[in-house]
C-alpha cells in the first residue's frame, strides 16, 4: 500500500477555506468585518511570505470558535459549506483523490487550517483521515484556542509521524508517498516524500519545483 497526502488550501480547493471562513463569519455579523478583514490580510500576506506568526494567526483565527455556542457555530460551517465550499469543489480535484482510493492508497488531507473548519470538507472528498490544527475543547464547546503541535510547516512532519506511528508504521514503510501541495510553507514535507508534486504551486514552490525535478501538477485554470 502506498501513502497519498494532500493539502487542502489552493491544492484540492481552488480557494482558501481558512480565509474564506473569517470572511464567511463578517458576512453573517458574528464578527466585526472592518477588524476582520484587516487581520485576515495580514495574516494571509505573512504566510504567503513564509513569515507568519502561528501563534498569533490561531489566537485570532479561533477565538470566535469560543465566542458561541456548538449549535450555532454548526449552523453557520451547515452555510459556509453550501454557500462558499460546495461552489469551489471541482471535478479535476476529486478525480485525483478518486485515483489515489482506487488504488487502494492510503489518504490523508494534511493541512494548517484547523480540524473544525476542515473536517467536513475532507468528508466531502471522500477522505476518512485529516491531520489539522487540532482545537481545544470545553465540554461540548470550545476554548478559541490550539492544542498539540500546530501542522503547519515543519509541524505537518511532526504530525505526521504522530499519526502513522498512532497506526503502527513509518513513513519509509510505505514504498511510495505521494504529497500534493501549493506552497512553499510545505516544501520540509515534500522533501521527505518519495513523490512530490507542487500541485497549483506558488511562485516560491514552483521555482523549487523546477531545480530539483519535481512534479508540476494544475488541477485548476
Amino acid at each position: 500500500m502506498d501513502l497519498a497526502l494532500f493539502d487542502l488550501d489552493h491544492t484540492l480547493l481552488p480557494i482558501d477555506s481558512d480565509y474564506e471562513w473569517g470572511r464567511f463569519l463578517a458576512r453573517v455579523g458574528a464578527v466585526d468585518e472592518a477588524h476582520q478583514q484587516l487581520e485576515n490580510d495580514r495574516f494571509y500576506r505573512d504566510y504567503q511570505a513564509g513569515t507568519l506568526d502561528i501563534g498569533a494567526f490561531l489566537a485570532f483565527q479561533l477565538a470566535p470558535l469560543a465566542a458561541f455556542p456548538p449549535a450555532q457555530l454548526r449552523q453557520w460551517h451547515d452555510q459556509f459549506m453550501a454557500e462558499v465550499i460546495a461552489p469551489a469543489l471541482r471535478p479535476a480535484a476529486h478525480a485525483l483523490v478518486a485515483r489515489h482510493r482506487d488504488r487502494g492508497d492510503l489518504c490523508a488531507i494534511i493541512t494548517a487550517t484547523n480540524e473544525f473548519v476542515t473536517a467536513p470538507i475532507a468528508q466531502r472528498f471522500g477522505i476518512e483521515h485529516l491531520i489539522a490544527t487540532l482545537v481545544e475543547r470545553s465540554g461540548e464547546g470550545y476554548t478559541g484556542k490550539p492544542t498539540g503541535v500546530p501542522s503547519f510547516r515543519e509541524g505537518k512532519i511532526i504530525r505526521l509521524d504522530q499519526w502513522l506511528a498512532s497506526r503502527g508504521t513509518r513513513l519509509s514503510d510505505f514504498p511510495r508517498s505521494t504529497f500534493y501541495s501549493d506552497s512553499a510553507n510545505d516544501i520540509a514535507l515534500l522533501e521527505r516524500v518519495t513523490d512530490p508534486v507542487a500541485t497549483n504551486p506558488d511562485s516560491k514552490l514552483a521555482a523549487v519545483a523546477l531545480a530539483r525535478g519535481w512534479r508540476t501538477l494544475a488541477l485548476f485554470e
